[in-house]
């Protein structure tokens, strides 16, 4: 600091260099906190602490110093026993409470929390690294909000989620190294839904999740309510694997999320991941590029790991790349970095030296390809796992730099020319967590906003949450969303339905259902009917994709039995490579199809339904031939089946979004889109209404599918090809592939381009699309072997449906050209 005679500052040196003074927030609550408990700790299991003998114990160290904070438990497998149980004990009376009672419990929560505020902040900033001011003024408020919201959502349970009730036991496994937040988007929801949590905090950053806990049982929450382990990440497996367990909510990365969802295959919890927290950028000529550089960077200063709103990926009109690239510089070069517990710090440290170096990796990997690197090395402390702001210009589409995930503050910029070619480069990633448009533009910025594969998109701003408006992301960031109403269907199953514990099966992943089984024996063909002694023509089964029928690759047919053992025709058996074709037609579809009006879907729908009523008696009549169904039940299920067709023509435009209610002075929508391209199996029982009941949604909420109908009752789905032709339903939107359920499944689960799996067979083969659509993280929905009543409009056409057929996107728009706020 400018200083003056004798060593201490003058007023005019100060004004002159307007150098930061150090301002540094106390560390003594925080302290006072550890040393109550000896600095050691063990896990919180029904109300209070557990220290089991013969633990292994783990150092928590604040990382910006290396300061040993205090020592935590390694959990093992009888400790997920005890902490289970106690959850399980607890959720039947948590369960049962009134709405408004768990409301209150949710409000005192909230309270309480801000009674310590400043002590979880400096928990926070101490064992993660996180700036104090970011840590006190971003996180904590934004943990009160979301008590507050969801004491809200527990009070309104009863009325706004009529038909819903709660899973049971839910694991949190949170492994980003800025936990508080995170654990309030998974512990807050759960609850408020007659949930009971046991939470996994990440290995590195324990503290805060075992005060937040502490702060639950002074605020009144039942024993067992809410519980607490700490361990590696082993035992998040075993967490997750728990057969008591119900559902399991992820925030970490990529691997953490397959590796869990690959744990989980067949086990029957329901599982929501929030990974991947780069965040794309895309700045528009048109845009302020002031205010775009100062959002810019303000998020890169703030990363240090996974996390929502952290940049990673800007993309800038080349008319304005210079200039907005001049501006970065100098706002990047004037970034502190350093004592996260100094409030006048921007940056503060990363979790440890091996995250260090995996940046530098990424940084010098780029430079060796030429790439021009801009760091602020100046502003860095000497020691600890610090890492300069830094901006990386320039960058092939393809590089792992764009692609991958770069776990600090490096921002890559690429250029683009065309809004179009903007959309495609920022869809081209393989995770879609948020993304920031920087225009003043506003049609332009809409556009953008609805074609870009993200979960949240801030239009001319940065880091915007809330606990009204949903956060979460799409590809391999995940699926689900934390907060608003959105949020809460991730704990909450239909009334009518009971928690699958089907026990996983011994599988081979790489052999099961590798072929379409073994070759059916030869059946005879069927005598040709014979009218007036001249043989009908024999009718000739295909596979339906792109609207049109084709012959199978394999050029081989399956026999289709009557309940006698009858051969009542042959279909093809459709093979992978089927599939793939059916796939293809299929994304050539869904992009026309989603962008289509939804009364315009609406229309095709209802012309469906028009033109099988047409054919009403003929379809009841093959129906009930095919099954054996008496011809009232048969016409029974043709009735249901038009009904249900009219039910989503309905549905298409009256669920689109919603306006949250948001702190913003401005506006933030919810918008419900597509998934894009969803494979169905469908299952044997009732299998024309069954094969509509899936496909109506689907495609009513703008998605195209490929249908794998019913094995052994192929027939109605056929003969449906022929309805969709004259009904105006666009090639590709429909896709239909005959064969075995199981190995069509396999290829449907496989494949990279599929968004979603429904699956509804064996039990086996809800095990194997779990396991296998880890691959792509896409979303899946099985049945695991439990039939459903079709015909039931609660189980056949419920909220459930809407809910697996489409995704939320939350838009903020801000305002202030009038009035200020």
């Amino acid at each position: 600091m400018a200083g003056a005679a004798g060593g201490r500052p003058s007023v005019w040196g100060i004004y002159s260099s307007m150098e930061y003074g150090p301002a540094p927030e106390g560390a003594g609550p925080a302290q006072a906190w550890l040393e109550t408990h000896g600095r050691s700790f063990g896990h919180f299991v029904d109300g209070k602490w557990l220290k089991p003998e013969g633990r292994e114990t783990a150092s928590d160290t604040n990382p910006a110093t290396g300061e040993l904070l205090a020592t935590t438990l390694q959990g093992e497998p009888e400790d997920v026993e005890a902490a289970v149980q106690a959850a399980t004990k607890a959720f039947e009376a948590w369960s049962r409470l009134p709405c408004h009672a768990r409301a209150r419990h949710l409000h005192n929560m909230a309270r309480t929390i801000q009674k310590h505020q400043r002590l979880l902040a400096l928990m926070e900033s101490l064992d993660t690294g996180k700036p104090i001011g970011e840590a006190r003024d971003r996180d904590l408020p934004l943990v009160v909000r979301h008590f507050y919201h969801h004491a809200g959502w527990a009070q309104l349970m009863c009325t706004e989620m009529g038909g819903w009730k709660p899973l049971g036991v839910v694991a949190a496994v949170v492994t980003w190294n800025s936990p508080l937040l995170p654990l309030a988007w998974k512990i807050c929801p759960a609850l408020a839904m007659g949930n009971t949590v046991v939470l996994l905090p990440p290995p590195r950053a324990r503290l805060s999740a075992l005060l937040l806990a502490e702060l639950g049982a002074q605020a009144g929450l039942p024993p067992g309510v809410l519980n607490v382990l700490t361990g590696e990440g082993a035992l998040a497996g075993g967490l997750a694997a728990h057969p008591g367990v119900d559902a399991v909510a992820v925030a970490g990365s990529v691997e953490v999320g397959r590796s869990l969802r690959r744990a989980t295959a067949g086990r029957g919890p329901r599982r929501w991941l929030q990974l991947g927290g780069d965040t794309l950028a895309v700045v528009f000529d048109s845009a302020d590029l002031d205010g775009a550089a100062v959002g810019l960077s303000d998020a890169v200063s703030c990363q240090r790991g996974p996390a929502p709103g952290a940049g990673a990926l800007l993309l800038v009109q080349e008319a304005v790349a210079g200039a907005l690239l001049q501006r970065l510089r100098a706002r990047l070069g004037k970034l502190r970095v350093g004592d996260p517990l100094d409030k006048a710090m921007d940056g503060g440290a990363l979790a440890d030296e091996a995250q260090r170096g995996a940046i530098e990796t990424y940084v010098e990997e780029a430079r060796a390809e030429g790439a021009e690197i801009v760091q602020a090395w100046a502003a860095l402390p000497a020691q600890g796992p610090f890492y300069p702001p830094t901006l990386i210009p320039g960058g092939a589409s393809s590089s792992r730099r764009v692609r991958g995930e770069i776990l600090g503050p490096v921002l890559v910029v690429l250029p683009f020319r065309t809004a179009k070619e903007a959309v495609a480069l920022g869809n081209n990633r393989p995770s879609g967590l948020a993304a920031s448009v920087w225009t003043e533009n506003l049609p332009l910025a809409m556009e953008v906003a609805q074609s870009l594969q993200v979960g949240t998109v801030w239009i001319n701003g940065q880091n915007l949450f809330d606990a009204a408006a949903g956060v979460g992301g799409t590809k391999e960031s995940g699926n689900g969303r934390a907060g608003g109403k959105e949020g809460l269907y991730e704990y909450v199953r239909p009334s009518w339905q009971s928690r699958p514990r089907p026990g996983p099966a011994e599988l081979d992943y790489k052999t099961f259902a590798a072929s379409s089984g073994a070759a059916p024996p030869p059946v005879p063909g069927r005598s040709p009917e014979l009218e007036e002694n001249m043989p009908r023509v024999d009718r000739t089964y295909k596979l339906y994709y792109g609207g049109a029928q084709k012959r199978p690759e394999g050029m081989a047919s399956l026999p289709v039995l009557d309940p006698a053992g009858n051969v009542r025709a042959y279909v093809a058996d459709g093979s992978a490579k089927d599939i793939r074709n059916a796939v293809e037609a299929a994304h050539k579809a869904a992009p026309g199809w989603g962008k289509r009006a939804a009364h315009a879907r609406a229309q095709v729908l209802y012309y469906v339904a028009e033109n099988l009523e047409l054919r009403r008696e003929e379809v009841a009549s093959r129906l009930g031939a095919l099954t054996g169904a008496p011809p009232e039940e048969a016409q029974r299920e043709v009735d249901l089946s038009l009904e249900r067709l009219f039910h989503w023509a309905a549905f298409c435009d009256k669920s689109g979004g919603t306006m949250q209610e948001t702190p913003l002075h401005g506006t933030t929508m919810q918008l419900r889109q597509p998934l894009g391209v969803v494979g169905v199996a469908c299952p044997d029982e009732r299998p024309l209404l069954s094969f509509l009941s899936l496909l109506a949604p689907a495609v009513a909420r703008g998605n195209a599918v490929v249908m794998v109908p019913s094995p052994r009752y192929p027939l109605p789905a056929l003969d449906l090809c022929q309805i969709f032709d004259t009904s105006d339903v666009p090639g590709g939107v429909v896709n239909i592939v005959t064969g075995n359920r199981d190995h069509l499944s396999r290829t449907l689960a496989q494949h990279q381009d599929v968004q979603a799996m429904w699956y509804f067979g064996s039990p086996q083969g809800s095990q194997f699309v779990e396991w296998a659509s880890a691959g792509n993280l896409k979303r899946t929905w099985v049945s695991h072997g439990a039939p459903r009543r079709w015909e039931d409009p609660a189980q056949g056409a419920g909220e459930e449906f809407l809910y697996q057929a489409t995704q939320c996107k939350n838009v903020w728009i801000p305002m202030g050209e009038i009035f200020a706020n």
